[in-house]
């Protein structure tokens, strides 16, 4: 998940504040068919997951014992693969391309697979109990045209980290509930001597669409509207104008539109910025130099109703491959037990998918800002084939806005996004 991924969907710290896909041959032989038959005609007894890494400390320790307790449980062999974020989406196109792809594959878009009919949705192999057991927002932005595809893995959600050091400096006693709120303790932020950001705005190239959905959400605002675009809204609007302000009135570090969320996590962990949208990676990095007195707290709703949080997630989506099925569902009856998807994610330092999980987690008073938003928590329309074409457009083009029009950039979005097919 670009957002939680540890680069970035999503990225990761163990529980200090929890927050936030690949190559191969087919399954067994390799080839595209499914790999080894055996017993049962043409039932498959072999099956491949392409996953994407995490953390090298954790993914593969975590799918190599998944594999044994598979094998052992199940009598089915998973051969593993684990790959970089890095590569992730050049190798996975080019091994469906070449009609080589997984039986299981670990992405963070899954959409224009479903379109092409080339996965199995829940019907044919997810178990009932499983499906009633993940939260119902991520079974919406895994559905496609009616069926459910999208099996998430993980997810992460955003909160707003505050430096409480300079909160009492600025004379700030609690943080933003409105975004007037937020523009005034910007203010006293960036009053304050040493050349402080008030807020620290990364609308760069690397995930400004991740940044704009936070603030967006919390405007009332949404990219779709039904089965339409709707980017250049009228909330829309106000809310990349009102990030204009705050550029324009220099309460944000320099050049908002250059600045990737990796700098403005640097920015916040030098102790320069009073306030940034952060997850799991910023947790981390802040725990471990214990040098900024941070606070995490609900982001701040425009007109101060609650807040919404935006939420990531990645996918494991099963490809339609001959005899593939039973095993393939097996898979995904042992992973989603709470003591195997509940501890891939404790290990890499993420929030649940499921129900049974938000109940394990609910203990840590950590991540309770994140666990309370998380069962409602807005994605980007992952469920949308186009979504991948038109976040590249929003990361390249957005912050465009901080030195232009900001309804004009969003109107040729808005073209854009119409244009894609």
């Amino acid at each position: 998940m670009r957002s939680t991924r540890k680069s970035a969907l999503v990225a990761g710290a163990a529980f200090a504040v929890l927050f936030a896909s690949a190559c191969g041959g087919g399954s067994g032989a390799g080839d595209a068919s499914g790999g080894d038959k055996s017993g049962g005609g043409d039932e498959v007894k072999t099956i491949k997951l392409v996953a994407a890494e995490y953390s090298k400390d954790n993914t593969k320790a975590f799918w190599d014992a998944f594999a044994k307790t598979y094998k052992e449980k199940t009598g089915y062999t998973l051969e593993v693969q684990v790959v970089s974020w890095d590569n992730i989406d050049q190798q996975s196109s080019t091994m469906i391309q070449n009609n080589q792809a997984p039986d299981i594959l670990n992405l963070n878009a899954y959409a224009s697979y479903a379109k092409d009919g080339l996965l199995h949705d829940a019907s044919t192999v997810l178990p009932d109990s499983v499906k009633s057991d993940i939260l119902e927002t991520f079974v919406k932005y895994g559905t496609y045209d009616g069926k459910f595809y999208g099996f998430p893995d993980l997810s992460s959600a955003r909160a707003l980290f505050y430096n409480a050091d300079l909160f009492k400096q600025a004379g700030i006693a609690a943080p933003p509930k409105t975004w007037t709120e937020l523009e005034e303790d910007a203010k006293k932020i960036a009053a304050l001597p040493g050349g402080n950001a008030g807020y620290a705005l990364p609308l760069g190239p690397e995930e400004s669409q991740g940044e704009f959905s936070m603030w967006l959400f919390n405007n009332g605002g949404a990219w779709k509207d039904g089965d339409s675009w709707a980017i250049n809204s009228a909330k829309n609007v106000e809310t990349l104008t009102f990030l204009k302000k705050l550029t324009d009135a220099k309460l944000t570090q320099n050049n908002p539109a250059r600045t990737n969320r990796a700098d403005a996590f640097d920015l916040f962990k030098s102790g320069k910025a009073g306030m940034i949208v952060g997850f799991s990676p910023l947790a981390a990095a802040l725990d471990a130099d214990k040098k900024v007195n941070y606070v995490v707290a609900p982001f701040p709703s425009n007109d101060g109703s609650d807040s919404k949080t935006f939420g990531v997630t990645d996918y494991l989506m099963a490809f339609k491959k001959p005899g593939n099925e039973k095993a393939v569902k097996a898979f995904y009856e042992l992973y989603y037990q709470p003591d195997q998807i509940n501890t891939f994610i404790e290990k890499e330092g993420f929030l649940p998918v499921t129900k049974t999980g938000v109940e394990k987690f609910k203990s840590n008073d950590k991540l309770k800002v994140y666990l309370d938003t998380l069962p409602n928590a807005q994605l980007t329309p992952t469920d949308d084939p186009t979504w991948d074409k038109v976040k590249l457009a929003v990361q390249q083009n957005l912050g465009g806005a901080m030195g232009g029009d900001p309804k004009a950039v969003l109107d040729t979005l808005q073209k854009t996004a119409e244009s894609q097919k």
